[in-house]
């Protein structure tokens, strides 16, 4: 909370030259009661955007936390959200000097696609967007169709071909996003922050312990299925022999004797489900993932309600449906 405050004060600072028209302010909704209430919030620190001078309906920044990255999104949502490329020299450019990027390429500058390409870099201000509609660009990279493309250290590890109609917003910024992590993300203190940033509702977690002499055959076959399903199902891997993962065991409530075991978790309505399977094969992961996005997968564990009384003492009474944000 500190160091996100930190770094809203340095972007603001940096943005005063750079866009004096955008003013920034903290408010103390402990002393405000009024305005917490007005805004509905819930969780610290909350940062919120408002357009031309209007209370209603402001815009929410969420998993931003560090002041590039913020300088990036308020300047994506006051003004062009990527940048027009015209020459094959030009997106080398951004890609031999970025790490990740993204490129859209178009016929023409209009349309469904673009809109929704437009106001997805509005809400991945961790990545550079660029659009092009040079048919020698395009030549220069093989496209043919209107195609979004994930380049990471310069190569294309992803194509998404875009239609019109056919894509919306939160999924592409979910696909784009998980390219921001490893295929599968291995849980710990540092990344557990890294893995609710992903708006990707619904994680499989596969637990074992990394010693074992099978683990390395097992974590290919998880890799390999989470290459599947990526955009879809984020794949976390939480290692069985590290103490400090210990309250996550608990959460799914799997012990020493459950292990190699594979859960799915859905954060949205907390429902947990079992892999019926125990061995961890591609084609058991792809069956079990197919059956969870298809809707026939048996639920395992639900959460009970939240007490009312769950924060009253010292030791907090914690269920599913608050043990998320209370733990992580």
């Amino acid at each position: 909370s500190q160091n996100l405050s930190e770094e809203f004060t340095e972007a603001a600072r940096q943005l005063r030259k750079e866009a004096p028209r955008i003013q920034f302010g903290k408010i103390d909704v402990t002393d405000q009661h009024d305005l917490r209430k007005e805004f509905n919030i819930q969780q610290f620190p909350a940062v919120k955007l408002f357009v031309d001078g209007s209370r209603k309906d402001p815009i929410d920044c969420k998993g931003v936390r560090e002041a590039s990255t913020f300088i990036t999104w308020v300047k994506r949502r006051t003004g062009p959200s990527t940048v027009l490329i015209n020459s094959t020299a030009q997106a080398e450019a951004m890609l031999n000097t970025e790490d990740l990027a993204v490129i859209g390429f178009f016929k023409e500058l209009h349309g469904d696609s673009v809109d929704v390409f437009c106001e997805t870099a509005k809400e991945v201000p961790e990545m550079p967007f660029g659009m092009t509609t040079s048919e020698e660009v395009s030549a220069s990279y093989a496209i043919q169709k209107s195609t979004l493309v994930v380049f990471k250290k310069g190569k294309p590890v992803h194509n998404e071909v875009l239609e019109d109609g056919s894509q919306n917003k939160l999924d592409l910024t979910r696909l784009i996003k998980t390219f921001t992590l490893d295929l599968v993300t291995e849980y710990n203190l540092e990344t557990s922050v890294k893995i609710f940033d992903v708006p990707v509702e619904s994680h499989i977690l596969l637990f074992a312990p990394k010693n074992s002499q099978t683990f390395n055959t097992t974590y290919e076959d998880y890799k390999s299925a989470a290459a599947e399903f990526r955009g879809k199902i984020m794949f976390v891997f939480v290692d069985t022999n590290e103490t400090r993962n210990g309250r996550v065991f608990e959460y799914f409530r799997i012990t020493q004797a459950d292990v190699p075991a594979v859960r799915i978790l859905n954060l949205t309505s907390d429902a947990r489900y079992k892999m019926p399977a125990d061995e961890v094969t591609v084609e058991n992961l792809r069956h079990f993932c197919q059956n969870y996005l298809d809707g026939k997968a048996k639920l395992h564990l639900s959460s009970e309600e939240i007490p009312e009384d769950w924060d009253k003492l010292p030791v907090k009474v914690l269920v599913g449906k608050n043990f998320n944000r209370i733990v992580f």
